[in-house]
């Protein structure tokens, strides 16, 4: 876990230090126990100049949260030649975890590679890339985002894990194409001129109010210009100019029986327990965090398991948790944490350099601050809801896509006075999602405000984006590296449901792992765990055992229909049966009820936004329509909790960037 940067400059011009300097100042949280740079400049051939050639430089930036190889992990990482001439200088800058790197040592120890390092995984990808070139990622396990330079091409090759684990920004049109920046952090690539300005924001501003979050390139950073690498993309970029490459899964796999899958489990744990500093395991007592332990202690029988206990009884795991521990007869802890949501949000949201409308980031910036006082690298039960269909909605996707003619008439006022989980706040939820389903497709499931409200909100329709065709395109066609695994529809074959090939169930999947889980909950967990130094690894975002999840039919992820009911088996024969089966609670507090009570701060905070003059800075947003959510929801007519969270944190974003 680390911060990089840099820069490619092609016109001649040097690259000012002070251009470094603002990068290293936006990245230095991201790693405490280290800092360094490295500059290069080459000559290369160029018809169009009048003197046939040219300069190429280069500069790197790296922070360093330090896991693995204290001694000789330093970054950034640079190798004067390889094994002949034909290698000459790499340099490498690199955030995350190599998991294979060792096997890949040996591999390429075998070519004639020589190693100077001890067990850096950073090492692996300077003898990677002569070895394998812009095919090294395929050979890779591992969350990354990472920059390699290679003198006698000069060329920087980028590329950035398959799920998105690790953030990678990069600005490519600066200056008329003769500057590269790319980035750990968004607002890290604003030093040439002035980037994020909230007019730029007005083509995904529907985009975010539907979703809380951005479609990626395609999305929120559409009109900015730097914009998120997509997760599973590299890009070589020779004298600034790029070239995207793909990397796609194997083919579809077998039917897989119940020993496989554990031992396809317990391979991807395994592969995270490598570290040179305290490691331990997030549990809630839920599915996934349990059965991450399960494994995790048959290769370390110490180790350590802890869980937060939140304010609230009513979403605080660590009963279940502590449960959980006793019967694998680990050792745990729960950890009490301080908190401060009104302050601590907007820190969040600085680091974070967008809007954001997921309030479980604040939770999960609780529980990696409480870890970070015992440990520097946790794992996590992430990934398994989406890659094994452990949410709510996958139950009821199907039914939504049968029957959204007649739900869409269950009226709106079955949400008035209704407390959020109980039955008339769900039937008026999916009264919403009918409505908009038309439109949207099985994508009114992610909604937070329906397309009426955005209507309302922003006085116009929502962008053609939110076209039933334009969606279908925008999802089916996303560049994504789980194409060749999951299948890709013909857009032409769509009826009037929006189906393709793929069940409406296969495709609020397929939808989740493309986009959701990089842009939402991989974000929240990489800003959350970095603000606090924090290392967070994801055993089901494993390469083998999710190629295997995505490759097999959903019958047998969900046997009998039962949510989550495969890995629910597997958890049968080592978790206590109330465990199992005890309903999910999800990671999230009650935000509404602290907008009433102004527990921490929080109402305080949301009025002094919302009722300020310019509360969205030169975002437009009808002033009646926010203050009819802040009306509704403050005399509990409605619970618009994380409506109001979202435009909060929109607020929030507007403000500093002003």
């Amino acid at each position: 876990m680390c911060g990089i940067g840099g820069i490619l400059r092609t016109d001649g011009k040097p690259i000012p230090e002070e251009w470094l300097d603002a990068i290293d100042a936006r990245i230095a949280y991201r790693g405490p126990d280290g800092c360094g740079r490295f500059r290069d400049r080459v000559e290369v051939d160029d018809p169009k100049s009048a003197t046939g050639k040219r300069f190429v430089e280069v500069a790197f930036v790296h922070r360093r949260l330090s896991i693995i190889d204290h001694a000789d992990g330093h970054q950034p990482m640079v190798s004067e030649r390889g094994r002949n001439e034909k290698e000459g200088l790499v340099a490498v800058v690199f955030n995350g975890c190599i998991y294979n790197h060792r096997e890949l040592r040996r591999e390429l120890q075998a070519k004639g590679h020589k190693f100077v390092t001890d067990h850096s995984d950073t090492e692996v990808l300077i003898h990677g890339w002569r070895e394998w070139s812009d095919d090294l990622p395929s050979h890779l396990e591992g969350m990354y985002a990472f920059a390699v330079w290679d003198r006698l091409k000069a060329a920087v090759f980028l590329s950035r894990d398959l799920f998105g684990e690790k953030p990678l920004y990069v600005r490519e049109q600066c200056q008329g194409r003769d500057l590269l920046m790319f980035g750990s952090e968004r607002d890290a690539l604003s030093i040439a001129e002035q980037d994020g300005n909230p007019e730029t924001v007005r083509g995904w501003l529907a985009e975010y109010l539907q979703l809380g979050f951005g479609w990626g390139p395609e999305g929120l950073s559409s009109d900015r210009p730097s914009s998120p690498v997509s997760a599973g993309m590299s890009r070589t970029y020779h004298h600034a100019t790029a070239v995207n490459t793909l990397r796609a899964w194997s083919p579809k796999g077998q039917l897989v029986d119940s020993s496989s899958w554990e031992a396809l489990i317990d391979q991807a744990v395994a592969r995270r327990l490598e570290a040179d500093v305290p490691l331990g395991c997030f549990l809630s007592g839920g599915v996934d965090s349990s059965l991450v332990v399960e494994f995790a202690r048959r290769h370390q029988p110490d180790i350590q398991t802890f869980t937060v206990k939140m304010p609230d009884a009513r979403y605080d795991e660590s009963q279940f948790a502590q449960q959980v521990a006793k019967h694998l007869d680990v050792r745990h802890t729960t950890l009490d944490v301080s908190i401060a949501p009104a302050e601590d949000l907007v820190r969040i949201i600085d680091l974070l350099g967008q809007p954001f409308g997921d309030s479980s980031i604040l939770p999960t910036y609780w529980v990696s601050r409480a870890a970070r006082s015992v440990v520097k690298v946790a794992l996590s039960g992430d990934g398994g809801d989406e890659l094994f269909l452990g949410y709510d909605r996958y139950r009821a996707v199907n039914a939504l896509s049968r029957h959204w003619r007649a739900l869409r008439l269950l009226p709106r006022a079955l949400h008035n006075r209704a407390h959020p989980k109980n039955w008339r706040s769900k039937a008026a939820r999916l009264g919403d999602m009918a409505r908009d389903f038309k439109q949207l497709g099985v994508a009114a499931m992610e909604s937070i405000f329906s397309q009426a409200d955005i209507r309302q909100l922003t006085n116009s329709a929502p962008s053609d984006f939110f076209s039933r065709d334009a969606f279908q395109r925008a999802s089916f066609n996303v560049r994504s590296a789980f194409s060749s695994a999951i299948g890709s529809p013909d857009d032409e074959s769509a009826d009037e449901c929006g189906r393709t090939d793929q069940t409406p169930l296969e495709h609020l999947r397929r939808i989740d792992v493309e986009q959701y889980l990089p842009n939402d909950l991989l974000t929240k967990v990489d800003t959350a765990s970095m603000a606090c130094a924090l290392e967070v690894r994801c055993p089901f975002l494993d390469r083998d055992l999710a190629r295997t999840a995505l490759s097999m039919p959903i019958d047998q992820l969900i046997p009998n229909g039962q949510r989550k009911g495969l890995l629910r088996n597997i958890a049968r024969k080592y978790l206590p049966k109330e465990i199992v089966d005890r309903p999910k609670m999800g990671f999230a507090i009650p935000v509404g009820e602290w907008f009433r009570t102004d527990y921490g701060g929080m109402k305080t905070l949301l009025l002094d936004h919302l009722n300020s003059t310019e509360p969205f800075g030169s975002i437009q947003l009808n002033r009646r329509a926010v203050q009819r959510f802040i009306d509704e929801h403050m005399t509990a007519k409605r619970d618009h909790g994380q409506r109001l969270f979202t435009l909060l944190t929109l607020s929030i974003w507007a403000r500093l960037k002003a």
